[in-house]
C-alpha cells in the first residue's frame, strides 16, 4: 500500500492509504474526540463528535474523522472555530438527550457547553450505536437493534435473542457513553422477557 502526506494541526503526518484521519492524527498525539468510535469495530460516523475541518485545494469542510480517509496533501484542522462551534452544537443536542452522562458532561464541560438551548428528552441514548455494532459484528448475536426512523429511532432489544444472550454477555454495556443501556435492558427485561 503506498503512503500518503498530509497535514493534521501544523504537523506532517506520512500514513498508509486508506487510514483514517481518526487514525493518522492519533500518530501524532493529536487527540481527537469520539463517543461512537471503538477500535474494536468498522467506524460508523454516527455521533459526528470527531468533526475536524478539512481543506482540499480552495474548498474547505467539515467530515468524520473516523471514517474519512487520508488523502495525499489534505490539510486538517482538528481546533478550528467552525469545528469547536460544531462540537459545541453536538453537545448540546446529547445532552438534551442524555442529560446525565458523564462522558457528554465532561466534553460538553472542555467545549463551554454552559446552559442548555434544548429541551431535555431524556432518552439515556444519543443512537451512537456502539451496542447495536458491537453485538453485531463482535459477538454476532443481533440482539440488539435499530429501530424507527429520524426522531423516532431508538435502541431496541430482541426478545428471543436477549433473553438468551444478554444476561451472561452484558459486553455492549460498558462501551455506552451515556450508561443508559444496563438500565434500559433491565426496563426491556422485565417488560417483555
Amino acid at each position: 500500500m503506498k503512503e500518503v502526506t498530509l497535514e493534521i494541526d501544523g504537523k506532517e503526518v506520512k500514513v498508509k492509504e486508506g487510514t483514517t484521519l481518526l487514525e493518522a492524527a492519533k500518530t501524532v498525539g493529536v487527540e481527537i474526540p469520539t463517543l461512537c468510535y471503538h477500535e474494536k469495530l468498522e467506524p460508523y460516523g454516527a455521533c459526528r463528535i470527531c468533526s475536524v475541518e478539512i481543506k482540499s485545494g480552495n474548498r474547505t469542510r467539515l467530515v468524520a474523522a473516523c471514517v474519512y480517509p487520508v488523502e495525499e496533501g489534505l490539510v486538517v484542522n482538528t481546533k478550528s472555530e467552525r469545528v469547536a462551534k460544531t462540537r459545541k452544537m453536538l453537545l448540546e443536542l446529547m445532552l438534551a438527550r442524555a442529560p446525565s452522562a458523564k462522558k457528554i458532561e465532561d466534553l460538553a464541560y472542555e467545549y463551554g457547553v454552559d446552559k442548555a438551548r434544548f429541551e431535555k428528552e431524556s432518552f439515556f441514548c444519543i443512537l451512537c450505536g456502539l451496542c447495536v455494532r458491537y453485538c453485531a459484528e463482535v459477538k454476532k448475536k443481533n440482539a440488539i437493534t435499530f429501530i424507527g426512523r429520524g426522531t423516532e429511532r431508538e435502541v431496541m432489544f430482541i426478545p428471543e435473542i436477549a433473553s438468551r444472550e444478554c444476561p451472561s454477555c452484558q459486553g455492549c454495556f460498558d462501551l455506552c457513553p451515556t450508561d443508559g443501556l444496563r438500565a434500559n435492558f433491565l426496563l426491556a427485561q422485565a417488560l417483555t422477557f
